[in-house]
């Protein structure tokens, strides 16, 4: 009998703890995304328009301004000696990424992360069924199901949420 409920009492902490523990990483991808806004609002003000995309990364990098920026590393133009961010911001998971995208000729912006907590109450949901952003990569073939954007479109424009 003790045994029994010590098995019941485990299993209800086990799924209370997975649970604080997803609530934990959504919260810091949301964080992520806003500290990253702040960064590309920077760049923006500095150069008229926001970095370019490449396959969901940021292309805004370097001397040039156009070299691939990596999640993880320094967002920084080294010819203008402006550091956006110390470092890109990492999913907190491994195997998921963000997903940046523009749009009206880097006159805008999307950022897309995947939320692992589904009573999230930011997600999207149609009935029961949480709805994702078509033609974004936030993980090995799963598209993303939480999105910011600049204030000029929507994470839904050209990304449509099904």
């Amino acid at each position: 009998m003790v045994i029994t409920i010590i098995g019941i009492l485990a299993a209800v902490g086990t799924g209370s703890f997975t649970t604080a523990q997803k609530r934990s990483r959504d919260a810091e991808r949301k964080s992520h995304l806003n500290s990253l806004k702040n960064a590309l609002e920077a760049y923006h003000n500095d150069s008229g328009q926001y970095p370019a995309d490449d396959d969901g990364k940021i292309l805004g990098c370097g001397a040039d301004g156009i070299t691939l920026c990596s999640w993880g590393n320094e967002f920084s133009n080294t010819t203008k000696g402006t550091i956006y961010m110390v470092e890109l911001p990492q999913d907190p998971a491994s195997g998921q990424n963000y997903y940046y995208d523009t749009q009206n000729f880097n006159k805008a912006y999307q950022l897309y992360a995947n939320l692992e907590n589904d009573q999230d109450q930011a997600l999207n949901l149609s009935g029961d069924e949480i709805l994702t952003y078509s033609g974004t990569d936030c993980a090995s073939n799963t598209e993303c199901n939480y999105g910011q954007s600049s204030s000029n479109i929507t994470p839904e424009s050209n990304h449509q949420l099904h």
